[in-house]
């Protein structure tokens, strides 16, 4: 019934895995043994199209489709893969109840009204069990969990989870539930498949050909990067940074060029780096400037906003600030904010020391003389709940955490794509376990175009 409507839709000679994929999905659709199916997909072996294809052709055919992801930045590819909208798994499924007396944010699950759908969520390794925070309590605070139970209230509706279980699992976990056979047999009526043939289109890539490598070599603890003979591929020192750097902003833009670091304390030296030596920046920020957020924020959102919240590791642009003002210990400022992600200006204070700092927020000192600072300024509210209340909503409290992001750790930039990517070298030592080749796999494969390893020794090189 769907298998030619895929072959119809899909634009190349599809692999016998892609095809395999493409009657896995016919039968999931056309019985009734399941309602979830998981595809691992590793780099280079045509997920991204043969997915594509697949919503194309049911879309096509009348076939209701909602496409969700983890993060504002995979949902936007997957938005650009498929040709349809596409929202975060949070936006999809919860809905704001209320805020608690103590001030902590309330999201339930929402009531899904859809009949007949398939739900298709991409970027599944970054799919936790955990998804509560000190400032925000969502559903049963299972994030995996409460997807299975938003699509099964929906009548007839059906689950597609697709994701790369060679990447990084979410942060503390040692692999990704999602795509995990043990994890999701708790949930019944699973099937799963996967494509491991890299396609034709992707053999001369250096990139997909060194990632196909790690990943065969994840448990060897072997490393081997190939360069010669790959235009995509390139390795420099730490010499030829900052003109290389300067080249590829000029080729690829800003918006397109990353860093990937292994650590926030690495992240920050290449951002305040490349701030001062390859973009001549002498102000602490300017129109244009490319930020992070560290740190959940639940006000500054009307009730208009595409956003749910404002989320650790979303990207925005400075549009202009004002308003500076030194309190409790810490520089504020009121900054207007352009997110590409979900197309959409927020209006927010900003705490500016984050910037520069080597922690990945404000520091826990920072921490308490700011709630210390707000709750004396509350003084005159005698009732402590409602006092308590009043602190989390107050706007300084609130105060975006900002970093520069011109340079990311791994987990920060997994699920998004750039055109360029520079790879710092993440090791120390010449061992390597298998979450050290995952992190190296994660880190390619955010490349489009091109990738440049920077500071790579040459006893981590076959050639």
């Amino acid at each position: 019934m769907f298998y030619d409507k895929f072959i119809k839709a899909f634009a190349f000679e599809p692999t016998s895995c892609q095809e395999r994929l493409f009657h896995s999905v016919d039968k999931f659709l056309s019985s009734d043994d399941g309602d979830i199916m998981v595809v691992n997909g590793y780099a280079g072996t045509g997920k991204t199209s043969a997915v594509a294809a697949i919503v194309y052709a049911l879309i096509g055919m009348g076939f209701k489709c909602s496409l969700m992801a983890p993060t504002g930045r995979s949902a936007k590819v997957l938005s650009q893969i498929a040709g349809k909208p596409a929202c975060t798994i949070h936006k999809g499924i919860y809905q704001q109840k209320s805020m608690s007396e103590g001030g902590v944010s309330e999201f339930s699950l929402a009531l899904n009204k859809l009949r007949h759908t398939l739900f298709v969520v991409d970027e599944a390794s970054l799919i936790g069990v955990e998804s509560n925070s000190s400032h925000a309590v969502f559903g049963t605070g299972n994030l995996l969990a409460d997807l299975v139970a938003f699509v099964r209230k929906g009548v007839d509706c059906r689950l597609l989870l697709i994701g790369d279980c060679a990447q990084l699992p979410p942060v503390e976990l040692r692999e990704s539930p999602a795509l995990s056979k043990e994890a999701m047999a708790w949930f019944g009526g699973v099937c799963f498949e996967s494509l491991t043939t890299v396609v034709r289109q992707a053999e001369s890539s250096g990139i997909l050909y060194n990632a196909t490598l790690l990943r065969k070599d994840l448990e060897c603890g072997q490393l081997a990067l190939h360069t010669k003979g790959f235009p995509d591929i390139k390795r420099i020192s730490g010499g030829e940074l900052i003109e290389t750097l300067t080249d590829a902003y000029n080729k690829y833009g800003e918006d397109e060029t990353i860093v990937v670091c292994r650590s926030n304390k690495k992240a920050i030296r290449y951002n305040l780096g490349i701030r001062n030596m390859v973009q001549f920046k002498e102000e602490r920020l300017l129109r244009d400037d490319k930020l992070m957020i560290v740190k959940n924020c639940y006000q500054f959102l009307d009730e208009k906003s595409k956003m749910n919240y404002i989320a650790n590791g979303d990207v925005a642009e400075l549009v202009k600030i004002g308003s500076f003002v030194d309190r409790y210990g810490l520089h504020f400022a009121t900054a207007t904010l352009y997110f590409p992600d979900y197309d959409e200006e927020i209006t927010a204070k900003v705490i500016l020391d984050t910037l520069e700092s080597e922690s990945a927020s404000l520091t826990a000192e920072q921490s308490q003389a700011l709630f210390e600072g707000v709750w004396e300024d509350y003084a005159d509210q005698k009732n402590k709940r409602k006092r308590m209340s009043d602190v989390r909503e107050d706007p300084f409290y609130n105060a975006l955490r900002l970093k520069y992001a011109y340079a990311l750790t791994c987990h920060k930039a997994q699920g998004g794509q750039w055109d360029c990517v520079f790879i710092d070298c993440p090791f120390w030592l010449d061992e390597f376990a298998p979450e050290d080749l995952k992190w190296l796999y994660t880190a390619l494969t955010r490349a489009k175009k091109m990738v440049y390893l920077v500071n790579f020794k040459d006893s981590y090189y076959a050639d």
